[in-house]
């Protein structure tokens, strides 16, 4: 129990920091213009062209990947970003050696294995950054197609190990349950997942 008090204590008390130095203005912003459904994989049917079929279905996969709860966790920089309006992590953090932090900030000193909603504090057991070569902001749907693509930049990954990865882990699934305050990635996991597959399966074309 005192275990439980302990955690309960530090994580609202960085959620209290973190609230303290972001205006009330920007937090729980959810843009009206957001998508928020995803399209089926047999919705591109209709393109008899493969190669057009398959940049289509990785530009409807991307409405994921370019959303505020996949870019904030792969940043340009070494600073993730927070909440729908995309701002500067506050308190200034930094990615550190391994992507969960300093020696002395490491990521789960305030996030913890699950979600915080009465602090509104978003957590997972393995929350940190992506990787600095899995950078995100700022990139075409091109663009993070190639990365997906490229091993030497998804973590020496296999095209059937990136779908995979994208359909089953529990951190990239985070982002339908972020909790208070945040809006859901567009559709669900398991759609993702099966647009990346039908991307492979059309022979994996990144839009131009």
């Amino acid at each position: 129990m005192n275990s439980v008090k302990q955690t309960a204590n530090r994580t609202a008390l960085c959620a209290l920091l973190i609230v303290a130095l972001i205006p009330i203005s920007v937090t729980g912003v959810n843009s009206a213009d957001a998508p928020t459904t995803l399209a089926a994989p047999d919705s591109f049917s209709n393109l008899s062209d493969p190669a057009a079929q398959s940049a289509a279905l990785f530009t409807e996969a991307d409405k994921v990947l370019s959303s505020p709860r996949c870019v904030n966790c792969h940043p340009a920089g070494d600073r993730p970003l927070q909440g729908d309006a995309q701002r500067l992590h506050q308190p200034p953090v930094a990615r550190g050696s391994d992507g969960f932090g300093t020696a002395a900030m490491r990521c789960s000193m305030c996030h913890q294995d699950a979600n915080f909603d009465p602090a509104g504090m978003p957590g997972h057991a393995h929350w940190h950054l992506a990787p600095r070569e899995m950078a995100w902001q700022n990139k075409t749907a091109g663009e993070i197609c190639a990365q997906l693509k490229d091993p030497a930049r998804n973590g020496g990954r296999s095209l059937d190990d990136v779908a995979t990865h994208i359909a089953t882990d529990s951190l990239v699934g985070w982002a339908w349950a972020p909790g208070f305050g945040r809006a859901s990635a567009p559709g669900t996991q398991a759609q993702l997942g099966a647009l990346i597959k039908a991307w492979i399966q059309t022979g994996s074309v990144c839009p131009q």
